[in-house]
């Protein structure tokens, strides 16, 4: 907690701006984009949600297109196809009509990874996508994440408390702790114990999965 993903995840996006240093996608300083652009390579979900917002599903997810339009033009059918897509593959098609101020906690983020998909970029940025869900609600958007990137090939950059999530879902790990990087590499070498001390002042235990067999973890006092 307080560590700094969230900032991090914003200065990717350059939501804000890094006080040092330099950041670049695809090669390029992050600075050379224009707003238009970079939404058309970086797609971002937030925390938070469409509580408050007056527009149906599909009227939020059209926002996603704002980078591929000029300036007071209207949307086209293009568009329009854009959006249904982008609302299949988030498995939200029959909520395109619902406003989104009737929407369930995992049916809203469902809308929000629609509204990023609709900017067609190639890269998402999740800000804690399961925090507040039920059990079975983080697995159906983790199991949604999964698809897309093996579907679509997006790359997928997703902040998470939750250890043993990150460790099966992601090929990489990012750890910070106090705004610093202390641990970046795959899965298998977070999971070992010296590793999760340093991180989190706590001992942990360790379980195999009991169908993969994979390396879990839990509060060594967690009693």
């Amino acid at each position: 907690n307080g560590a700094g993903k969230s900032t991090f995840l914003k200065c990717l996006n350059r939501i804000l701006l890094a006080a040092s240093g330099e950041i670049k996608v695809n090669g390029r300083p992050l600075a050379a984009y224009s707003q238009p652009k970079l939404a058309r390579e970086i797609g971002y979900v937030p925390q938070g949600g469409t509580d408050d917002i007056p527009f149906t599903v599909f009227e939020f997810a059209m926002l996603g297109r704002y980078p591929h339009l000029s300036p007071f033009t209207p949307t086209t059918e293009a568009d329009e196809e854009a959006v249904r897509n982008a609302l299949a593959m988030a498995g939200a098609s029959e909520l395109a009509e619902r406003p989104c101020y009737t929407l369930s906690g995992g049916e809203r983020q469902r809308v929000l990874i629609a509204a990023a998909l609709a900017q067609d970029a190639r890269i998402l940025l999740l800000d804690e996508p399961t925090t507040f869900l039920d059990p079975h609600h983080q697995q159906d958007i983790l199991k949604l994440l999964a698809r897309l990137h093996r579907e679509t090939n997006v790359t997928i950059l997703s902040v998470t408390h939750d250890i043993n999530a990150a460790a099966m879902t992601s090929d990489e790990i990012l750890a910070l702790r106090d705004g610093r990087a202390v641990f970046h590499g795959p899965p298998a070498d977070l999971m070992q114990e010296k590793v999760l001390q340093d991180l989190f002042d706590q001992s942990f235990l360790f379980v195999p999965h009991p169908k993969t067999g994979q390396r879990l973890v839990i509060p060594e006092d967690a009693q």
